[in-house]
């Protein structure tokens, strides 16, 4: 297996398509790290800039430059000694008229060999009458429908439904209606003799007989062959082509005249998709989404034939060594997330695979996976929670409580933010959950008198009391992890809905696999298939209450309020980070470590930034209320309320001081970004605006408030004072980050760079997250750094601290802790974690652990916390230290700074002074003479 030294993420999109990755991927290179890792590059949706919403996984994304431009840029991969890590997406493609399995269950339903290719429940709702539910319209369906915004066209590819850029196919039999509508006067233009009107006959006779009672590939063959006649006559004759034109006009009616869309809506009622608004998705649905987003439509994974059609491509590109590793999106939304991964396993043989897994704070994952490990949110969390001061919790929670009136618990919120979504965005998943788990139950003399109302309020609330993402049920066992969480689950809803005691003993029976006596085997798969599509939903709804909703409204500290985070948890003590550290050296020694991802509501610089607050509560109450008094004759009044509240004000005053910019030339932009970013975020908090229910006013006045005050002029004194408190919250801000750079290019797993994450980066939540990155400008500056080294090393570490907000310098420990690794492979992959203390009146200031692989050792030692140790303008290096000492692993005479090119001679207790005499942080590689290096690795866990 190939190990990646080091990733860096790419976000493919059509400005940025294989070509331009090309062009840089000696630069990576020359950074050190070992592997590419791809966002999705398979055919998505036309304009797509993420690529998750896939339309063919068997096809490269055209407009990324396809096969042609990918073959060059996987030659030039190999060539430079690169890996290719690559995000799938088994759990979910677009619902769009651009994916084709879809259209032709649309156009062929149970007929389509694709039926059984998508996460949809045919037989209910019964409102939607065996149909799959279309959410995709932007009114009420009969407005649309008459405003004349459902158009029916014809093409070659045969009669379509359009609305805007969606388009769905029309299903055979309802051609029968559309030719037979006013067919006389065709009639009367074709002798009944014309080869052409026998043709229209023929037709005719196949849409409306023939193909009823043929099943399977002969109804889709004869519904293919009826279509290309109609599309040769089409083309023959101009009488026909006539006719269709103009059916096509009377079908598609005229505005205002609500009567002449009668014959469209009737064409629409039959057919295997029920075009809806969009909103009806969240409570009538029968189709399985990626969390709450309409146009993402679940397949079934779990299928061997639907896994093999979706894996065909990616197992191929991994035979020939193009990829050399995966990266499974979302995997809690698979049916059996555990047979995946063993059936991808087995496909892949020996492939590096990690996952995206979201880990509450003491979960595990389970240790049967066949995989490397996750993608790296957990040890984000860790690693962001080190610098994060757990001493000044109270008062960040009484000035958070002091400014906003808000009180209730942690806790509480969760479960308020989760219920939320339980009864707005995810109603129609419970609704069939509830649906089927009350058919089951109906065998039962237990369960006959058990309501569905009863079991669907029963089954809400466990799902908001499942403590994490998911659980793992299957059909091999239910596990002692999580039969845990499952009776915690239980618990905690019998303690909220007391009343329906009998319903919540049921679904633990069920969630428990408690089988009564010898059940059929039929029955047990029943049970089985309850608890695995539930296990589906708690991930979702975890998400969306968190993550999507309580982060952007609960912003006591929101440096904490990132994807896998706790935020009512202030931060990680150092003991607590190194246990994490060692038990990831233990367990998952090689899954990967992040900092910042696509997914993040906030860059790693950001929250670098924002964590010096952590060390000054008094300092930054006394700027907000200041901030508050300058801008309150910025605010407005809309619906008797102050717009913004005093919690959206506060979660802005936290962000600017994060993301503000160095340059004052980009404020104009900035002053754009934050003002998109405002919408979205008070949008997902979901207390004045929501995206189901947005309030334009609301809104606005919040923009109006942010742009004003980020607005230059002799009137504006906010920017000013805000401008000398950021800058210097700022600056404290660069040591944070060059700290967690160094950090994570040492701890055990594999470190991976965000796009462009290797200079400052002060984004915020996608899109702002990718925007262009300026790789000339990264290539000029690391070839620059390099050939100055040789030449003076001194001198250029003192040039990078003088000019350390240009962000070279945070280039230059990201590529010097890459060379280490690169320079010894076995030691940052097998060596084991050992924790270091300083010893001092700093001692608390400092991070430190060793790692050790037979005799070769590394130190990485990074500073903390130095607001209190340092003035703004003084560096964390040399006397500031005192007399703290750090004790070097023993036997090594010589330790190699491979930041300063510095030799340190081993001490007992070594001085932080000396450590660091000429740099902030320090990664000291070093040989031990009296312990060989052993011949075989350890087995991977």
């Amino acid at each position: 297996m190939r190990i990646p030294t080091a990733t860096y993420r790419l976000q493919f999109n059509p400005d940025f398509g294989f070509a331009a990755a090309q062009d840089i991927v000696e630069y990576l290179k020359t950074l050190g790290v070992s592997d590419i890792y791809a966002s999705p590059i398979f055919k998505a949706r036309k304009g797509s800039t993420h690529g998750y919403d896939v339309v063919d996984p068997t096809q490269l994304n055209p407009e990324l430059g396809g096969e042609a431009a990918f073959q060059p840029l996987s030659e030039t991969v190999r060539y430079h000694g690169l890996g290719w890590l690559q995000d799938i997406v088994p759990n979910h493609m677009a619902y769009d008229g651009q994916n084709p399995y879809l259209m032709d269950v649309m156009e062929y339903g149970p007929d389509s060999e694709y039926f059984n290719f998508f996460d949809i429940e045919w037989e209910g709702p019964e409102e939607l009458g065996g149909r799959v539910l279309a959410p995709m319209l932007g009114d009420f369906y009969d407005r649309c429908l008459e405003r004349g915004e459902i158009q029916l066209s014809y093409d070659e590819t045969g009669l379509s439904v359009n609305y805007y850029g969606l388009r769905f196919p029309v299903r055979v039999e309802s051609y029968g209606r559309f030719l037979s509508y006013q067919s006389g006067r065709l009639a009367q233009q074709l002798d009944t003799s014309d080869r052409t009107f026998v043709k229209i006959s023929g037709i005719l006779y196949l849409v409306k007989n023939a193909v009823v009672d043929l099943k399977g590939r002969e109804y889709r063959d004869q519904a293919q062959f009826a279509k290309g006649l109609l599309w040769d006559v089409y083309q023959e004759s101009d009488a026909v082509r006539e006719f269709i034109d103009q059916n096509l006009v009377i079908f598609n009616g005229t505005p205002d005249q609500p009567r002449s869309f009668d014959l469209l809506d009737e064409l629409l009622s039959e057919q295997f998709y029920r075009l809806s608004f969009w909103k009806v998705g969240a409570e009538e649905l029968n189709y399985r989404r990626f969390f709450t987003v309409n146009e993402l439509i679940c397949l079934k994974i779990d299928n061997e034939e639907v896994f093999e059609q979706t894996h065909k491509l990616i197992d191929q590109m991994v035979k020939t060594g193009q990829f050399s590793g995966v990266r499974i999106d979302h995997i809690d939304g698979l049916y059996d997330p555990t047979r995946y991964l063993e059936r991808l396993r087995h496909r892949l043989g020996d492939t590096y695979i990690v996952i995206e897994k979201i880990l509450e704070a003491e979960e595990t994952l389970p240790d049967d996976w066949p995989i490397q490990g996750t993608s790296g949110y957990d040890s984000l969390i860790q690693l962001n929670g080190v610098f994060c001061q757990q001493d000044n919790q109270d008062a960040f929670t009484r000035i958070y409580q002091q400014l906003t009136g808000e009180t209730t618990p942690y806790a509480e919120l969760v479960s308020e933010k989760k219920r939320l979504i339980a009864d707005t965005n995810l109603v129609g998943d419970i609704n069939n959950l509830a649906r089927f788990l009350k058919r089951v139950c109906q065998q039962y003399r237990y369960g006959r008198d058990l309501t569905l109302y009863g079991l669907r309020t029963a089954i809400e609330e466990v799902l908001i009391a499942f403590p994490i993402y998911c659980t793992y049920v299957n059909q091999e066992k239910i596990s002692e992890r999580d039969m845990a969480y499952v009776q915690e689950a239980i618990e905690a809803a019998r303690k909220r809905i007391p009343q329906l005691i009998n319903e919540l003993n049921l679904i633990e029976r069920f969630l428990s696999l408690n089988f009564e006596g010898t059940l059929p085997e039929e029955e047990k798969a029943q049970w089985l298939h309850f608890v695995m599509r539930l296990q589906q939903f708690t991930g979702p709804l975890m998400a969306k209450g968190l993550e999507d909703t309580l982060f952007y409204g609960y912003n006591r500290f929101i440096s904490l309020n990132e994807v896998g985070g706790t935020p009512g948890q202030f931060g990680l003590s150092l003991r607590q980070f190194h246990q994490r550290q060692q038990q990831r050296q233990q367990q998952w020694p090689h899954a990967m470590n992040a900092s910042s991802t696509h997914d993040t509501k906030r860059s790693e610089d950001v929250r670098a930034r924002l964590n010096v607050l952590s060390e000054l509560p008094g300092e930054w109450e006394a700027a907000v209320n200041t901030w508050r008094s300058l801008n309150g004759s910025h605010k407005t009044v809309v619906h008797d309320q102050v717009v913004p509240d005093a919690n959206d004000e506060y979660f802005l005053y936290q962000t600017l001081v994060g993301a503000f910019p160095f340059n004052d030339g980009e404020l104009p932009s900035f002053s754009d970004r934050i003002a998109d970013y405002v919408v979205k975020a008070v949008r997902e908090a979901k207390v004045h605006t929501a995206w189901l229910r947005p309030d334009a006013d609301y809104e606005d006045g919040y923009v109006a408030f942010t742009r004003a005050i980020l607005t230059p002029g002799d009137k504006n004194n906010f920017l000013p004072t805000f401008r000398k408190f950021q800058q210097r919250i700022a600056d404290y801000g660069i040591y944070n980050s060059l700290s967690q750079v160094a950090l994570k290019l040492a701890l055990p797993g594999v470190p991976d760079i965000y796009q462009g994450q290797e200079l400052w980066d002060f984004s915020l939540v996608d899109p702002d997250n990718r925007r262009p990155v300026d790789y000339n400008l990264r290539r000029h500056w690391l070839n620059e750094l390099q050939q100055w080294a040789a030449g003076d090393r001194p001198a250029l570490l003192k040039n990078l601290l003088e000019y350390r907000q240009d962000g070279r310098i945070k280039l230059w420990v990201t590529h010097r802790g890459l060379a280490a690794r690169q320079a010894h492979p076995e030691l940052f992959a097998q060596g084991d974690y050992q924790p270091l203390f300083a010893r001092g009146d700093a001692e608390e200031h400092i991070v430190a652990f060793a790692r050790q692989w037979g005799n070769q050792w590394i130190v990485a030692i990074a500073p903390r916390f130095l607001t209190s140790r340092i003035e703004p303008d003084e560096c964390p290096i040399g006397k500031v230290w005192g007399d703290t000492t750090l004790a070097l692993p023993s036997g090594v005479q010589q330790w190699k700074n491979w930041i300063t090119d510095e030799t340190v001679t081993a001490t007992d207790d070594a001085t932080l002074s000396d450590l660091l005499a000429t740099f902030p942080v320090a990664i000291l590689i070093g040989e031990a003479a009296n312990k060989p290096t052993p011949e075989v690795a350890p087995t991977e866990s």
